[in-house]
């Protein structure tokens, strides 16, 4: 019977991939009751008022009691200023039948405080540097300033909700109500602010139970959800919220669902989509011409998020304009979590790159990548045995294409037990392992969370014999279905638990591996096929007595936090990599991500760019999409712009399902082949500009990838642009992502509100681009735009090698794009690409400026790192002339150096100067 039902439930998962996703296994906001019940609240309005003599006031931070002034319950209140232009919002229940939960683990640490000071009127003001609140009472509301800039006000729409933790109203007397105790219910009774109103929808359907399809959730604990509303009055615009496969600007949800934040296994998801993806990153940002603005949602329960935009019609523009008040009503967003506290971060900017950083400085960056995991990576589900592994490593070798990463999905293991192999398909792995290492290649394996329940197997024997496992409400440990079949799920909020599986990397355990070979954690959401909405039941239960719906979307993150603590152990001189789907706030810290199970469709390929930018802003910028699609059969054309994009997407990965047609590069005609190995050696070329961009990313929280507002603030019509990326403020990349196309249209952002704009040349051609607004733009089958802005320096490396472990101490060529004063200015870091001893010092990091005609280069630190390598060449674009031949001086020798002209550039050969020495060429006229 079991089996039976094993098969019937794999046999459905495989048809449910194969047929795409079906919308009506995940429910709607009508559907999940809390939901339903907070948005009621943006008819009625919420009546919370501060008691103000209960005000406390502390050196960086304020209290007070709030009372909900229809049914007298009584919350806390704490406002805390952060150091850079943030504050931390935190409001909960003063006298909670039982704790409610507080996120843990996702900021990076403890935030670092600021003074304050406070000036007491008819509104509190609490002024920190340059940032600003001013709290009003009655009803409660708080408006933020950056240099007296009002830029957020929270519960200006007074949709403050906040469902306080009862008894059921049927209990009798005497009795706990379902999932209380004789002690919560003495102090209940205690609690006179415990009253209930009539008022209260405490028996509405779905409110202490609820139903979905075949799926009964208990609710033990009743009613407890929180929502908050936040304005944006210097905003035009909001974005953020990942993951959702919609566009990078977020779209009005009135009259349709809300964003949904609720990692889910969604494959062949919908585009243009509200739907919840595999990710919940609750970080929303709000950007106007003069400000940008941002708030963290800090809840790991389910979340809904509506959004108001801006209203544009001619009758109330006319009223506005008559009246003299602002042009249309600020976006809002109002965010509702089931379960949880109100834990909100409020950033104030004042620009985007600002806010980003003020992200960043709560959750964390991620640390400084391998660089082999910035090159391209090959995988499907699955390579059948260790032979076809070994004959796709070769055929790159065969076609000249390089490639750096052999990825074995869940066929690899012995019966889809984790730490294991299938010995009759992978009877050798070291050896394989070995092969490929020696070629400077690595290889990753699938590990996922779902354990397979075999009483032979010995991770399912220590998990039940430790009490390891994710429990059920009756405290048995609970069972699902997942790829092994029957399977239950570790439950990594317990330390304990936590470690043992970290352990499990240890090469005296997992000793059919090496220290080079990197983990991919998947279905980590997590995903039970026979699940409510294929995942996890709300009502498990957690260490520390949590219920799974208070911590489901940080289920994944811990994972990844075992998984990493575990790399680091095996091997602590190596930066581990790890690819993860499911994400929360601060999982950045840990792993890569990519957007999950897309199709082989043109629209699936233009949303790549808008998902990864919008998961970059929120701390992902180690994103990618599976290039060619996971699930469909690309044709060539669909396929050679896929590698295109990817090859400027900071994470690159061909990936597809069991059921495709193969589809490495050299199974396609030679044109197709072609296409690829370009784009395959463009990715490679620009490596030290991804390796440079990631420490940097590290050290000040600027994303990798970026959207033209980032630093084009000015441009409104740059606002919403998502088919275009900045490489940090270097690269200008505009892929081509529609079928048959001869041209596209670049759109140039203008610097002012003069539609001044940058220069950018074309990395090609040289072709200088000087006006800002859009241009169309020829392209063919082997081109994509790729412009480099003018004032900047681009390394690059253009020998080619079969994998970038090759090039460590291949020369530098160094790109000048000269600005409209005939400056320009870059950066480069330089380390062993592998170890963590660059943050003991042991590397170069050099700044380069050229001006006057002259380069010269200034080291940030001392160098501590020698390198090998060497700058062979300096190209040069808008010069506006060719000078005769230039002088480097290194060590006070001067000498001559070769100049040629070529593709509208100049060409420096020869610098022959080592990484680590000053030097300084000055072209002569």
């Amino acid at each position: 019977m079991r089996l039976t039902l094993f098969v019937c439930l794999i046999i459905g998962a495989l048809i449910n991939y194969a047929a795409g996703v079906d919308p009506t296994n995940f429910k709607t906001c009508e559907q999940s009751s809390f939901c339903r019940r907070s948005r009621k609240v943006q008819s009625s309005g919420s009546k919370y008022a501060l008691i103000r003599g209960t005000l406390n006031t502390y050196t960086d931070s304020v209290t007070a009691d709030l009372i909900n002034k229809e049914n007298h319950h009584q919350f806390t209140m704490k406002l805390e200023a952060l150091v850079g232009s943030t504050f931390r919002l935190q409001i909960d229940e003063k006298q909670p039948l039982r704790p409610r939960y507080r996120v843990e683990h996702a900021l990076k640490g403890k935030p670092e405080t600021a003074q304050i000071r406070v000036l007491e009127s008819d509104e509190l003001t609490i002024t920190s540097g340059s940032a600003k609140a001013v709290i009003q009472g009655d009803p409660f509301r708080i408006d933020f300033y950056e240099n007296d800039v009002h830029v957020v006000s929270v519960n200006a729409k007074n949709w403050l909700y906040f469902e306080h933790l009862r008894q059921k109203a049927q209990a009798p007397a005497g009795e706990a109500a379902d999932g209380g105790d004789g002690a919560q219910q003495e102090q209940q009774e205690q609690n006179s602010d415990a009253v209930q109103s009539p008022s209260e929808p405490i028996d509405e359907p779905g409110t202490w139970e609820e139903n979905f399809k075949s799926h009964h959730d208990t609710k033990p604990y009743g009613p407890q959800a929180v929502a908050l509303d936040f304005s944006f009055p210097a905003a035009e615009m909001l974005f953020g919220i990942p993951e959702h496969a919609d566009s990078f600007a977020l779209k009005s949800t009135s009259g349709t669902d809300p964003y949904r934040l609720y990692n889910l296994d969604v494959f062949e998801y919908i585009v243009d989509s509200k739907m919840a993806l595999y990710g919940s990153v609750p970080v929303l940002y709000g950007h106007g011409p003069q400000r940008t603005a941002g708030v963290y949602w800090q809840n790991a329960a389910e979340t809904w998020v509506d959004i108001y935009t801006t209203e544009t019609n001619v009758v109330s523009s006319l009223v506005n304009f008559v009246s003299g008040s602002r042009k249309s009503t600020p976006p809002a967003a109002h965010f509702i979590s089931e379960s949880g506290i109100v834990d909100a971060f409020i950033m104030l900017g004042p620009k985007p790159i600002d806010v980003f950083k003020q992200y960043a400085a709560l959750t964390g960056t991620h640390e400084l990548p391998q660089l082999f995991s910035l090159g391209y990576h090959q995988s499907r589900w699955n390579y059948n045995d260790e032979r076809d592994v070994t004959s796709v490593s070769a055929k790159f070798d065969e076609y000249n294409m390089p490639m750096d990463t052999m990825w074995l999905d869940i066929e690899y293991t012995d019966g889809k037990r984790y730490f294991t192999w299938d010995k009759f398909k992978f009877p050798e792995p070291l050896t394989m392992i070995k092969n490929l290492t020696e070629l400077g290649r690595h290889l990753v394996v699938i590990i996922d969370p779902h354990i397979k329940r075999d009483n032979a197997y010995f991770f399912h024997q220590d998990c039940t014999e430790n009490g390891y496992y994710v429990k059920t409400r009756e405290g048995n440990d609970y069972e699902g279905w997942c790829w092994p079949g029957s399977a239950s799920y570790p439950d990594f909020f317990n330390p304990v638990v936590r470690d043992y599986y970290a352990s499990q990397y240890h090469l005296s355990k997992f000793k059919t591996v090496t220290e080079d070979v990197m983990i991919w954690n998947d279905m980590n959401e997590p995903s039970v096929f026979n699940g409510p909405e294929i995942t996890a039941p709300k009502d498990l239960v957690h260490y520390g007595n949590w219920e799974h719906r208070d911590v489901h979307n940080l289920y994944g993150h811990m994972h990844l936090m075992g998984t990493f603590a575990g790399l680091q152990q095996r091997d602590p001189n190596q930066r581990p990599f790890i690819l993860s789907r499911a994400h929360f706030a601060g999982s950045q810290r840990y792993s890569a991500i990519w957007t999950g199970d897309n199709m082989a469709d043109w629209t699936h390929l233009q949303h790549s760019t808008k998902m990864c930018l919008t998961e970059a802003v929120a701390g992902f910028s180690f994103c990618g999409a599976d290039v060619g699609g996971f699930f469909g059969n690309p044709d060539a054309e669909l396929l050679e712009r896929w590698y295109q994009t990817g090859a400027f997407l900071p994470f690159f990965r061909a990936h597809a399902h069991i059921d495709t047609k193969r589809r490495e590069p050299w199974l396609f005609p030679e044109r197709t082949r072609q296409i690829i190995k370009s784009a395959l050696l463009k990715r490679y070329s620009y490596l030290p500009l991804w390796y440079t961009s990631f420490y940097e990313l590290e050290q000040t929280g600027e994303p990798v990838i970026r959207p033209l507002l980032t630093h084009y603030p000015l441009d409104k019509e740059a606002f919403a642009i998502d088919n275009q990326l900045l490489v940090q403020q270097r690269l200008l990349v505009r892929p081509v992502m529609q079928q048959g196309v001869s041209k596209v249209d670049v759109y140039f952002p203008a610097i002012d509100d003069k539609k001044n704009g940058d220069y950018w040349y074309d990395v090609d051609t040289y072709q200088r681009q000087e006006r800002a607004g859009y241009e169309s733009i020829p392209v063919d089958e082997n081109k994509i735009p790729v412009w480099q802005r003018g004032g900047s320096i681009v390394p690059r490396k253009e020998r080619q090698r079969r994998s970038s472990k090759l090039m460590l101490n291949d020369p530098y060529t160094l790109v000048i794009c000269l600005d409209r004063q005939g400056k320009a200015a870059g950066t480069l870091f330089l380390d062993d690409e592998k170890s963590y001893a660059y943050r003991d010092g042991k590397h170069i990091y050099v700044s380069y400026e050229f001006a006057d005609n002259q380069l010269t280069n200034r080291f940030i630190g001392k160098p501590q790192y020698k390198s090998e390598a060497w700058i062979e060449r300096i190209i040069i674009a808008g010069l506006g002339h060719v000078p005769t031949p230039a002088t480097i001086t290194v060590n006070g020798i001067s000498q001559q150096l070769e100049v040629e002209q070529r593709n509208g550039a100049i060409v420096v050969r020869k610098p022959a100067v080592k990484m680590d020495v000053d030097f300084a060429l000055k072209l002569n006229n």
